[in-house]
């Protein structure tokens, strides 16, 4: 049966059929696209599962590693920030993979369901493997499924939307990033806990089961999605020439300086883990675990995100409007001040203090208002300037940004690594290189800021993008 457009007064819960019974073009309504609430909720149990896993990866590799012989056979702290990193960096450098499949061969959907059960068995291998070999096998799976899923997820969350409903894309986007830190905040939390209490394969085998949940939500939204097809051999072709290659330039320069946030921000998940070791973690009569802290960032986002939007954004615009462009500006140079305070914290350690966590939860609320300024930023920014064949792979190519960022980090802590353990940049040194990396970098995003002149795109239609509204700083 041909495609019959729903009218606005139709059941927009109900697709209409097609030769594949599922919807290929946007909805023509002005509310909210059905697919979204499935969206929504697979990114809070998939991000659950990432970050739960993640939170307790440093501990683990530090304390609970077993070795060949079947004795506790830990990393030092240096090899284990050079994994930690390391990882991350193929996470978020596999999203170009996953990004050529969906729009060469499988569309999202497919690429999103197939890759999410192979996720599934890389926490599996982490639960029942406590070695070397079994980290290696389940992070490895982790990296290709939460690292290929991710261009085609938030791709998707923008292929739901036409012309008539595109107003509310930034807030869904918003929404989005709520859903993944309230999933990243629950996990904080629980997984330490978990590790502590239980052992490993608890902690690692909870986040598993939280990811299996996730591969059913999305499969019980197939027939709510609107499915935008692949296009075959020519995505190749339109990536790196034509308008697909010119929007690609003009987003590298601004990729390449949001790496150097990257670089910092996810040492929030290495560097600062180790820093709290060492500092008094008592809030309230209660001591938290080090790997516990990072539960912050979720936290502060869920309060800073509608902050930012409804009171912090609408106060400064009065005064000095605030382009994509001038938010990713200033939060760079607020995660100056976020690594500064750290440096400090190193500082009161290395002269034989004991600091209490609450400096390091202020270095928190910094580096989240800077997260909100330019990641939320950057996820709406890079899908509206990419042409409307080229989302998964543009978004893949902004997500090589953390890739790149944590690759700066590894490639760091790989060269100031010495032979007996120790580093080239002991203590507080160490944060005040990142710190002036930092500020290079923000300097530099405000030449590339002002020079920047792009085109926005939205499914069904495309706007040129005026420069005071999208190019300037």
């Amino acid at each position: 049966m041909p495609y019959t457009p729903p009218s606005e007064t139709s059941d927009s819960n109900t697709p209409p059929e097609n030769n594949q019974g599922w919807q290929t073009t946007p909805y023509p309504i002005t509310t909210m696209p059905p697919g979204i609430p499935y969206i929504v909720g697979n990114e809070a149990a998939e991000r659950f599962s990432f970050y739960g896993m993640k939170a307790i990866l440093t501990v683990f590799m530090t304390q609970y590693l077993i070795g060949n012989s079947g004795d506790v056979d830990p990393m030092s702290d240096n090899d284990a920030k050079f994994w930690v990193h390391t990882f991350v960096m193929a996470a978020y450098f596999t999203p170009l993979l996953g990004a050529f499949l969906a729009d060469w061969l499988f569309g999202k959907y497919k690429t999103i369901l197939y890759l999410s059960v192979l996720y599934c068995f890389g926490h599996l291998a982490l639960a029942l493997d406590e070695t070397r070999l079994g980290l290696a096998i389940g992070l490895s799976l982790i990296a290709l499924g939460t690292g290929a899923i991710k261009p085609c997820v938030s791709a998707h969350v923008g292929d739901q939307f036409g012309t008539k409903n595109s107003h509310l894309l930034s807030k869904v986007f918003g929404w989005f990033y709520v859903a993944i830190n309230l999933g990243a905040f629950a996990s904080t939390v629980l997984t330490p806990w978990l590790l502590d209490r239980y052992g490993p394969q608890i902690a690692f085998g909870v986040p598993g089961i939280l990811m299996a949940i996730a591969t059913l939500l999305f499969w019980m939204g197939r027939n709510k999605f609107v499915h935008i097809p692949p296009r075959g051999p020519q995505v190749f072709r339109e990536a790196f020439t034509g308008e697909g290659g010119q929007a690609l330039l003009r987003l590298a320069p601004i990729y390449i300086l949001v790496a150097v946030f990257w670089s910092l921000f996810d040492q929030t998940a290495s560097a600062w883990v180790l820093q709290a070791e060492n500092m008094d973690r008592t809030v309230m009569g209660v001591e938290l675990l080090s790997s516990q802290i990072q539960a912050a960032n979720p936290f502060l986002i869920l309060i800073l995100v509608p902050l930012f939007s409804y009171a912090v954004y609408p106060a400064i615009s009065k005064f000095f409007p605030l382009t994509p462009l001038r938010k990713i500006t200033i939060g760079m140079f607020v995660t100056v001040f976020a690594f500064s305070i750290s440096a400090l914290i190193e500082t009161s350690i290395q002269n034989g203090g004991t600091p209490s966590i609450s400096w390091q939860v202020l270095a928190y609320i910094l580096l989240t208002a800077a997260e909100v300024m330019v990641s939320i930023t950057c996820l709406e920014f890079s899908y509206t300037q990419a042409p409307n064949s080229m989302k998964s792979i543009v978004m893949s190519f902004y997500l090589l940004s953390v890739s790149l960022g944590n690759f700066i980090t590894a490639g760091v802590n790989a060269v100031i690594s010495n032979a007996d353990g120790t580093s080239k940049l002991p203590g507080a040194s160490y944060y005040w290189f990142f710190t002036g990396l930092m500020l290079v970098a923000a300097v530099i995003f405000i030449a590339v800021a002002v020079t920047y002149r792009g085109k926005q795109y939205i499914q069904e239609s495309e706007v040129d993008a005026e420069a005071e509204a999208e190019g300037t700083a």
